[in-house]
């Protein structure tokens, strides 16, 4: 009779997304994930297939995650203009913690066609609702209405990734700070 798997895989999950933001996919060994999740090299093959495979669910998972929080932040505030600042604060808050995103972007850039897929899926769900919370901030006259959304949206994203980078790179907080609020005064 096969034995049950005795961990959770959601938990197990997190532990590989922690190691591979701090590590990358090449930099993370297979024992690393082991220790980290706390499961047996059998099991995470069982489970997971192998580390690619798990890597590509940890990315498609954190990217999810990620972009629903970012989302939210957009959506958190009465006005949009405050929303999008809720979202860049957030980022510096947590720039600490590597991204997952930034760093699988920047080890694999385009080569890898699955990746890529989940990027742009997760760049697409991100885009529309920035999109749609700058035109609302354009309406209430928080945000330059000459600007196009879709280049304040990439405008933004791009500045979510360089606050990510500068973090990664050891800038120290005061510096990522002021280039969230030199994001947020670029748009008024």
């Amino acid at each position: 009779m096969a034995r049950k798997k005795e961990f959770d895989k959601d938990k197990a999950v997190g532990a590989a997304i922690d190691v591979f933001r701090e590590h990358g996919s090449e930099g993370t060994s297979t024992e690393m994930l082991v220790r980290a999740m706390k499961i047996g090299r059998q099991s995470l093959y069982d489970t997971f297939g192998d580390k690619w495979a798990l890597y590509r669910l940890a990315v498609e998972r954190y990217a999810f995650e990620e972009t629903e929080a970012h989302v939210t932040m957009l959506r958190s505030q009465r006005r949009a203009v405050d929303g999008i600042a809720a979202m860049i604060e957030r980022v510096v808050e947590r720039a600490d913690c590597a991204c997952l995103g930034v760093n699988s972007i920047c080890e694999f850039g385009q080569s890898r066609p699955e990746l890529n897929a989940l990027h742009h899926a997760a760049d697409n769900r991100l885009r529309k609702a920035a999109v749609e919370c700058i035109k609302q901030a354009q309406t209430e006259n928080d945000v330059e209405k000459s600007l196009s959304a879709e280049a304040v949206a990439s405008f933004l994203i791009t500045s979510i990734a360089g606050i990510r980078i500068a973090a990664r790179g050891g800038s120290p907080r005061s510096e990522l700070e002021s280039l969230g609020e030199l994001a947020i005064r670029a748009i008024r």
